[in-house]
């Protein structure tokens, strides 16, 4: 009998972060015809997309098999899935069948969705394009979906982008009409048709470092800042594709949360059923130029964190609601708490600052339900694979969607 859907994903994120997983990995290096003996392994990334399936990242170290029989000591990187792939007969990619799944199995680079990756990957290949000598280091690899390459040069600093050639595509023209529209964000230096961008740094520090540091009396300051820049956004960025904000998801995000948090599913649904109700009964102001992912990892700021240096990873550039911005930002700002409580003492100080002016820029209903609706989003985000702790921060971001939530309801 076959398992319904979303059992069959619980139960391949179990075998994949389980002790079948080596397994897996035996047969797929057996079927890539390079003899080897896996001497460990261990998981080091998970990407549950639900509906879409589960994709795991692994460390593994093996003694790969000589033609002359001595083995040799070498660490690798193999990515195990369920999800569906456009390019099912990349070289280097083999199939495990384990009961009723299939796994796709390849080793990094070597991504079947991601063309480009070996590009980024490579010193020689990133040196050849740029014209100049430059190292490079992977910041962040999700597979099948995207990476980022810090790539160094003797006095520069530029970042490799990889996904796939269409948003790869989408990207670099979001970049090019926010230059010509004054914005600070990173100009593109290549655009490859493989699936490749790269782009300058932005100016300043992080949001993140200055939230840590505590804004003060710069708080104000800065949101008008922020608010100047968004109301800046180049107006044809409204002929762009339309992307649904968290709240919109929130079923879906719902589910992604009980999954991670099993004994909270109700209290993760009864979240996803306030917010529908209240988007259906407050305004969510009309159809503007939205940056879309408006957080403080994707937010540049001067020094003394007073004003708007620059902004990144533009990919969702395009109409929507200016509340989803405010509840983005407001909304990631208010688990940080619960994410790193030391490196965040002031959120307690500042948050408020700017809740209250957002609350009194757009409707507060579906400023705080919209909010609700982003945290939601991060419960699931919470949950670890290299053994540490991580269930008080998902109950915590918990928490807090529901805190947002509590709020939209006394604003109503």
């Amino acid at each position: 009998m076959s398992i319904p859907g979303k059992d069959r994903e619980k139960a391949d994120l179990a075998l994949l972060i389980g002790s079948g997983a080596g397994e897996i990995l035996r047969s797929a290096l057996m079927n890539m015809g390079q003899p080897a003996v896996i001497r460990g392994w261990e998981v080091h990334s998970i990407h549950h997309r639900p509906g879409a399936g589960v994709t795991a990242g692994y460390s593994v170290t093996l003694d790969r098999i000589l033609p002359n029989g001595a083995h040799m000591r070498v660490e690798e990187y193999l990515c195990a899935s369920t999800a569906r792939l456009s390019h099912p007969n990349t070289p280097g990619l083999v199939y495990v069948s384990k009961g009723d799944s299939t796994f796709s199995v390849w080793r990094y680079p070597a991504d079947p969705e991601l063309p480009a990756l070996f590009l980024a990957c490579s010193p020689e290949h990133m040196s050849a394009l740029l014209g100049m000598p430059v190292s490079v280091e992977l910041m962040s690899y999700r597979p099948t979906r995207r990476a980022v390459v810090r790539v160094r040069a003797a006095n520069s600093v530029s970042y490799a982008k990889v996904a796939r050639p269409p948003q790869v595509e989408s990207l670099a023209k979001r970049h090019i009409m926010l230059s010509r529209a004054g914005i600070p964000a990173p100009p593109v230096l290549i655009h490859d048709v493989r699936g490749l961008l790269v782009i300058g740094a932005a100016n300043g520090i992080p949001l993140s470092t200055a939230i840590s540091r505590g804004m003060g009396r710069n708080a104000a300051p800065l949101l008008g800042s922020l608010t100047a820049l968004l109301n800046a956004l180049p107006r044809e960025a409204l002929s762009l594709s339309h992307r649904p904000a968290w709240a919109d998801r929130s079923t879906h995000y719902a589910h992604a949360a009980g999954t991670a948090l099993p004994e909270e599913r109700a209290r993760c649904e009864a979240v996803a059923h306030g917010i529908h109700e209240l988007l259906a009964s407050s305004d969510p102001g009309p159809l503007v130029p939205v940056h879309g992912d408006f957080y403080e990892a994707n937010i540049f700021v001067s020094h003394d964190s007073s004003r708007v240096t620059g902004i990144i990873d533009v990919d969702s550039l395009g109409p929507g609601h200016r509340v989803d911005d405010w509840a983005c930002l407001l909304g990631h700002m208010s688990v940080l708490p619960h994410l790193a409580p030391d490196s965040y003492p002031y959120v307690q100080d500042d948050l408020p600052i700017w809740r209250d002016a957002c609350e009194h820029a757009v409707d507060p209903v579906a400023l705080c339900a919209r909010t609700a609706g982003v945290v939601l989003s991060l419960v699931a985000g919470a949950k670890r694979v290299d053994g540490a702790e991580w269930i008080d921060d998902a109950l915590g971001r918990l928490s807090t969607a529901e805190a947002w939530l509590e709020r939209a309801y006394r604003h109503r």
